[in-house]
């Protein structure tokens, strides 16, 4: 489960109370850290080896709504979401290391880290394994 930096709080604070308009993002962005990122951002992103962010769009059809069900307004009181479908990375061609958290972030490379999370267990990731992914409900973003 992740839960949002001080980036997200501060939009999401002038946007609801402060009248500071933002554009909702079209896209977010999934990375691995090998190196924790925290409430201020960081951490230890992986890169090289064919590494990418996985970008996923922000829409019904990628993300559960909070009741759960994948269809409809949300409407439940978990203030959580999680990913309708897998979200897969690149097959590795160099060693990535341990990763041990994801991050949501606002650019494909650069930007903000929104959410971020520990993963439930550290995964090593070597050269040529099996390209890493969060299946279906198992890639979870809460705002509680």
């Amino acid at each position: 489960m992740s839960a949002a930096t001080d980036y997200l709080e501060n939009l999401l604070i002038d946007h609801l109370f402060r009248g500071i308009q933002h554009t909702a993002p079209t896209d977010w962005y999934v990375a691995l850290f090998t190196g924790a990122p925290s409430d201020a951002g960081g951490g230890t992103e992986i890169t090289g080896g064919s590494y990418a962010r996985v970008q996923v769009p922000c829409n019904s059809t990628n993300w559960r709504n909070t009741q759960n069900s994948g269809t409809g307004a949300s409407s439940g009181t978990t203030g959580t979401t999680s990913n309708l479908l897998t979200v897969t990375f690149p097959v590795p061609s160099a060693n990535w290391g341990t990763a041990t958290h994801f991050a949501l972030m606002t650019a494909p490379t650069g930007g903000s880290v929104a959410m971020q999370g520990a993963l439930n267990a550290p995964k090593t990731i070597n050269n040529s394994d099996p390209a890493p992914s969060f299946p279906a409900g198992t890639l979870t973003a809460s705002l509680t």
